[in-house]
């Protein structure tokens, strides 16, 4: 008990600390952050609200300005069945891609943070 107490306070004051010091958003012309929202209606990230990993990965998301609908696989029954069936495992942060009629599923907080990069940083 005393340790559940001890994970959820610190994952509380993680979450402050990135509230606190979230970086800015990524400045665009409506055109390009149009297509930015274009591109990023295919994308879902599954994430716990107070996983370190998790918030390193939304901070990446904003300071990018991309939009990406944010999927709680913790307290959401559908969505964590959802993460379980598609990308096999319970692990997060996850992104989900759909992209030519097919879902790919990416872990790990550094490979989803280049991949983001890589696909909005230039836009």
């Amino acid at each position: 008990m005393i340790v559940k107490a001890l994970r959820v306070g610190l994952g509380q004051l993680i979450v402050f600390g990135d509230w606190i010091s979230r970086p800015a958003k990524r400045k665009r012309d409506a055109a390009a952050q149009a297509q930015v929202e274009a591109q990023a209606k295919d994308l879902a990230l599954y994430q716990f609200h107070a996983c370190p990993f998790c918030v390193k990965t939304r901070r990446a998301l904003h300071r990018l300005n991309v939009p990406v609908a944010l999927r709680d696989a913790k307290h959401d029954p559908q969505h964590r069945q959802a993460l379980l069936e598609g990308g096999g495992r319970v692990k997060v942060p996850c992104l989900r891609i759909d992209e030519e009629g097919r879902s790919t599923w990416m872990y790990e907080s550094n490979d989803i943070i280049a991949y983001l990069e890589k696909r909005f940083g230039a836009i």
